[in-house]
């Protein structure tokens, strides 16, 4: 597999492009950095949790550098474009910027056009490291396949660019070549670029045969054998694997997850049955350590927050990357061992999205929906603020310098400061969540006067770039107005809850007290913008010309559930477990010397108490009443006598941690996870391949301390 080397340490990313360095948005100082206030992968122990990052990350591609590890993502129609993210243990990671200020291939892309290019632009990156130079390979849809390139990740970036290719990927050859796969169909075409990488080499080009491998191609050569990784399309689906001695084939094809949801439902976590299938694991690149280990950094969908990314080990078998650890291949721990990189790092944060708007720069995790007027916004025009002058638009969809970010979740509450007092009439500003449909929470103003207004647009569907005219053209649904006449100066707030896709918008007159506006708005994952749904700051003016300005501060973002139940092990406590599929508790049976599962009582029996043993890195044993301890042996859970002996594999589990409160116990045995038969008492066994997403299938458990 090729190397890869050192990157980006700020984020004043600057992009090289037709001869003009442009700089990038940087991040603002001030922010808290606290791991107890915004999601962190790391637990603290020697363990992470997934998803890497609880806010969209998507079509992910991963390289080392020596000991750095680079990690970049899908950005669409939002500029700036294709982050960056730079982490030396895989599990912390920073975003360090992005390699293309501004995706300006014309009209469309500037929302010029009415129409725009949402769903479309920046799609599946691949990023590689060759001879002293960084390497960005990405497909802007409808306009061709852009290749940057500069000797340090912090740029400036230099592009060029070739006719388009489809979820491509580039492999370097010992030999000299440079190989490119594509496409989303078998057989894929594999064609050579030419050493400067500005063309196609004539007659170069072969098919790859290699039925049942999908799309978002990753394509490596490790130990003299040529690997592909692709992914089914769907949200669905599996993640395949192709080797082939050589670059001509045959290839051999293998399936390199298979169903591993990691609890994630297919609905809203509320409303999701028992027969969930889940959103799978199905899209990401692989990279080594140097201490030989291998990881995949792989994506799923996550409903309306959008898709995610998580860290997951590879086991390799008969010549195949899988992931999984051996005895539960294909399937992979929300909770594990973090990675052996040689290096060792506090929590840390990788995403603070509050800004104050004080230091002159923008936060780096603002980005704008399609290429903004840089002549309508400042952030130095008035000191501290974030002043947007508005631009004629027919509605917030084709509101150009909308400027977004992701949300966190599970949940996250947004509030920003507006101040009205610059809006003229015609003028619409306020604080949107950008989806289809879109809803928005604001001042409109009038020539009778100014009302602040929720809205909640109708679902004009459609996949890539509108395709649905007639959904295009639904009528509008008619605004709710507060009965309140608004101050110039008010606050305003939405918040998302991603357990159950809804969001509620409100506002105050003081910053303390808030009043909600509107029906709650359902969120939903869709095709148009083909992305979560992003808070934005906007303003636009509906009359057809220019109008006045709005100023936005103190942008906040409140996650609750940063640090939930979740990342809480009761070490040291005794406590009783409640099956998450039927209600019943965990026993030991001291007769039969078996764990059994018994029904839920109001006053929980003694031998349904089990004392927590603190193993060490997030790993536990469960300590019945009368002092055996639990043991897997073939499978099943016994009670065993330890004496004065130590806790083997045998009596060690890795304590597995799911949201919204449910917990699993990984044998270290077989890598699989305790279980009981939903609605049917007997005995527990270390059978569990993975959680059932709606946590109905007897290997989730709720926890509770009783002493």
């Amino acid at each position: 597999m090729q190397q890869f080397q050192p990157l980006l340490k700020g984020v004043n990313l600057m992009m090289l492009m037709v001869g003009v360095i442009v700089t990038a948005p940087t991040a603002s100082a001030g922010n808290s950095s606290d791991p107890a206030k915004h999601w962190t992968a790391d637990n603290g122990n020697g363990t992470y949790s997934n998803p890497l990052f609880y806010e969209e990350f998507e079509d992910p591609d991963i390289i080392r550098v020596g000991q750095d590890y680079y990690l970049i993502g899908t950005t669409m129609h939002m500029n700036p474009a294709v982050q960056i993210m730079h982490s030396k243990d895989l599990v912390n990671w920073k975003l360090v910027g992005y390699c293309m200020d501004r995706l300006d291939f014309g009209p469309a892309y500037r929302l010029e056009d009415g129409r725009g290019i949402y769903g479309r632009g920046i799609w599946a990156p691949c990023i590689r490291y060759h001879r002293g130079m960084f390497y960005i390979f990405s497909n802007v849809n409808g306009a061709g396949l852009q290749v940057f390139r500069s000797k340090s990740i912090y740029g400036p970036w230099e592009r060029n660019q070739l006719p388009g290719r489809h979820d491509l990927s580039v492999l370097f050859d010992d030999d000299g070549k440079i190989y490119i796969i594509s496409g989303n169909r078998n057989p894929y075409p594999i064609e050579e670029l030419t050493p400067d990488l500005k063309s196609f080499v004539p007659n170069s080009r072969r098919m790859m045969n290699a039925s049942g491998m999908g799309e978002g191609h990753h394509l490596y050569k490790i130990n003299g054998t040529y690997y592909d990784v692709s992914a089914i399309p769907g949200a669905t689906t599996d993640q395949m694997v192709a080797c082939a001695d050589s670059i001509d084939g045959p290839w051999k094809v293998e399936r390199m997850v298979q169903g591993e949801s990691l609890g994630i439902t297919t609905a809203a976590p509320v409303r999701a049955t028992a027969r969930d299938r889940g959103l799978t694991l199905h899209q990401g690149g692989i990279v080594d350590t140097p201490s030989g280990q291998w990881w995949s950094v792989i994506m799923s969908d996550h409903g309306s927050a959008g898709r995610m990314v998580a860290l997951v080990p590879i086991t390799w078998e008969n010549g195949f990357p899988l992931i999984g650890l051996p005895g539960n291949l294909r399937k992979a721990p929300n909770t594990w061992i973090k990675p052996n990189t040689g290096y060792t790092q506090d929590p840390k944060p990788a995403f603070i999205h509050n800004d104050n708007f004080d230091s002159g720069t923008l936060n780096s995790e603002w980005q704008w929906n399609h290429v903004p007027d840089d002549t309508k916004w400042s952030i130095t025009e008035k000191s501290g603020v974030l002043r947007l002058h508005s631009l004629p638009a027919g509605d917030f969809y084709s509101a150009r310098n909308s400027i977004c970010q992701r949300p966190p979740g599970p949940e996250s509450i947004i509030t920003v400061e507006l101040d009205s007092s610059g809006m003229v009439t015609g003028d619409t500003a306020g604080l949107a969540l950008l989806s289809s449909p879109y809803a928005w929470i604001g001042l409109a103003k009038s020539a009778e006067g100014t009302t602040l207004q929720m809205y909640s647009s109708p679902n004009r569907g459609g996949g890539f770039g509108f395709r649905r005219r007639s959904a295009d053209a639904a009528l509008p649904n008619p605004p709710v107005i507060s009965p309140d006449t608004p101050p110039k100066h008010l606050w305003l707030r939405v918040h998302c809850n991603f357990d159950t896709d809804r969001a509620v918008f409100s506002w105050s007159a003081n910053g303390k007290e808030f009043t909600p506006l509107g029906d709650p708005f359902t969120m939903i994952f869709q095709l148009r913008t083909f992305q979560g749904v992003r808070p934005s700051l906007f303003h636009y003016n509906a009359s057809g010309r220019s109008g006045g300005f709005a100023d936005f501060d103190n942008y906040t973002v409140d996650e609750p559930r940063a640090r939930g139940i979740e990342r809480d092990i009761p070490m040291g406590r005794t406590i009783i477990l409640t099956s998450s599929a039927d209600g019943s508790l965990l026993a030991a049976d001291t007769e039969k010397h078996s764990v059994v599962n018994t029904a839920a009582a109001d006053q929980a029996p003694a031998n349904a108490r089990f004392q927590v043993i603190d193993l060490g890195k997030g790993r536990i044993a469960l300590k019945a009443g009368n002092g055996k301890v639990v043991s897997v042996d073939k499978a099943n859970a016994i009670l065993k006598d330890l004496g004065n002996a130590r806790c083997g594999n045998a009596e060690s589990f890795q304590w597995i941690n799911l949201m919204r409160g449910d917990t699993m116990f990984m044998s270290l045995t077989n890598h699989r996870y305790l279980v009981t038969k939903p609605n049917e008492f007997g005995v527990v066994t270390a059978t569990a391949t993975g959680p059932n997403p709606a946590r109905k299938g007897g290997a989730c458990f709720k926890w509770k301390v009783v002493e």
